[in-house]
């Protein structure tokens, strides 16, 4: 019967995102679905670029064996995120009307720069992109009955969101999402309530995990490594997660720059609150079962994500069952799309295009749909190869461009005296200090992405104030906005092939 539905909802899944593909004309449509999603669909997307595997499965995990002390970085850096992207970038990339978050580094300073930002934000998607790979496998695998081993699961997983991923581009995610968001407040609520009463009440619970010491955040007996390794986690999601292409490209498919604005602040608010609710019914699920504790003691970090599955599967009835698993498909698959498209969108625009500018649309979409899959093929390969859970994997996948895009776009965006040359800077500083800070001193009270961040601050700094040896490339934000300016109204599909970043 649970098998049963899981199958018809994938079907149901992959038929509304071919539906969706309908509409897609052109590029802009594949990518920010024609710039014309309503407020309530772009609440939909943003609350979906988060709420994926990790934040069911591995947050609520590891707040479970940690407490608050040990999710900084989600949900509280990754809310930050959102609300910070919204009131500091949206209108701006709104009115620059660019196709990839790419392209505002090649307008501010140059191709070079933005090939390397981009090739950089397309490594950190490995990391995102097979959590959740990883989580879809996980229920497979669960569902199964463990006759299907991990590895093969994770694979199937994989075919699943490719195929209405492919066809659709950016409208099967923004449809799919909408669909999909309904289904994880209904179900993970419903599932909530009922695991708390098996726990013995939400009070019970809550006061069991006070007890624990799981509530505070800051432990009275914490450390100064310990605040240092706090604040490198939230500070990667915080400021590591806004250049990402998912979170532009869900901002921007917006119909208007208003509900770019409102729709990423409304969508991070929701998800900061709705976060909580995987974090309690997994408490809840230690208070009722104690036994399920063990899977700490595992030597593969992911076992702790089994907590949750292997709860609902042992003492849920059907119907709740059903709930958590269609909710859970829901996270991962929402989130899973869009982590396929925006690495795909980066490299296609920023990093191979340059190198072959006079594609034609149809060109475009073909050229899309093959780096899908081949990015696809690359996720998988780390995902089967790896044994972090989720939320160790998400945290590290932003750390690149925690260190290597986040200064260049933020001084890009709001200091008229950065250059290409203090970009570059910025980049190689930023990401070989990392690099170097985690190689040869990991272990060390800053964690490596904080030095890696501070290096990438003072290469922007010096690069950009210092004597011209890289002559600059971009233009200033002015410039930018009277060239590339986009309507504050929305334009609907637009022109197919338009790329006004390109003129």
């Amino acid at each position: 019967m649970l098998v049963t539905f899981v199958v018809l909802y994938l079907l149901v899944t992959i038929s509304i995102g071919l539906i969706a593909a309908r509409r897609v004309h052109g590029a802009r449509d594949y990518l920010v679905a024609g710039r014309s999603l309503p407020l309530y669909m772009n609440v939909a997307t943003v609350f979906a670029t988060w709420f994926g595997a990790e934040t069911v499965l591995s947050v609520s995990a590891t707040f479970a064996k940690d407490g608050l002390s040990g999710v900084p970085g989600d949900p509280f850096g990754a809310s930050v995120c959102l609300v910070l992207a919204a009131l500091l970038f949206a209108r701006l990339f709104y009115r620059l009307n660019l196709l990839t978050i790419g392209d505002f580094y090649k307008v501010r300073y140059g191709k070079l720069v933005e090939v390397l930002t981009s090739g950089a934000i397309v490594l950190s998607y490995l990391g995102w992109t097979s959590a959740q790979l990883t989580a879809l496998g996980l229920v497979i695998h669960v569902l199964s009955g463990a006759t299907v081993d991990l590895s093969t699961a994770i694979m199937i997983g994989a075919v699943i969101v490719v195929i209405y991923t492919i066809f659709g581009g950016m409208w099967s995610v923004a449809f799919t999402d909408l669909f999909q968001t309904v289904v994880i407040l209904i179900g993970l609520t419903l599932v909530a309530v009922l695991v708390g009463d098996l726990a013995g009440g939400a009070g019970k619970v809550i006061a069991q995990a006070s007890a624990d010491g799981k509530l505070t955040m800051f432990p009275a007996d914490m450390d100064a490594a310990k605040w240092w390794a706090m604040a490198g986690a939230f500070f990667a999601f915080a400021f590591g997660s806004i250049p990402q292409q998912d979170v532009f490209q869900r901002m921007t498919s917006a119909k208007d720059e208003k509900t770019a604005v409102r729709g990423t602040i409304i969508g991070g608010v929701i998800y900061f609150c709705f976060a909580f609710v995987p974090i309690f019914i997994a408490y809840s699920a230690l208070v009722a079962d104690p036994a399920l504790a063990k899977l700490f003691e595992s030597d593969d970090a992911r076992e702790i994500q089994r907590i949750l599955p292997d709860l609902v599967l042992g003492k849920m009835p059907m119907w709740a069952q059903i709930m958590f698993f269609g909710a859970l498909m829901s996270a991962i698959l929402s989130t899973a799309s869009g982590a396929l498209l925006a690495p795909t969108a980066a490299f296609t625009e920023n990093v191979l295009r340059p190198f072959v500018p006079h594609m034609s649309d149809r060109q475009m979409l073909l050229t899309l749909r093959v780096i899908l899959v081949t990015f696809s093929v690359c996720a998988l390969l780390f995902a089967l190869n790896s044994k972090s859970t989720m939320y160790e994997m998400v945290q590290n996948a932003y750390n690149v461009t925690l260190t290597g895009a986040f200064v260049p776009l933020l001084a890009g965006a709001y200091w008229k005296r950065a250059n290409t040359q203090g970009a570059l800077f910025a980049i190689v500083l930023g990401i070989g200090t990392w690099l170097g800070a985690n190689t040869v001193a990991a272990e060390a009270l800053v964690p490596p992405n904080l030095v890696g961040l501070f290096a990438s601050v003072l290469g922007m700094v010096l690069g950009s104030l210092a004597p011209t040896i890289i002559a600059h490339k971009g233009m200033s934000i002015e410039a930018a906005l009277r060239h590339h300016a986009q309507p504050t109204h929305g334009h609907g599909h637009g022109q197919p092939g338009a790329h006004p970043a390109r003129h």
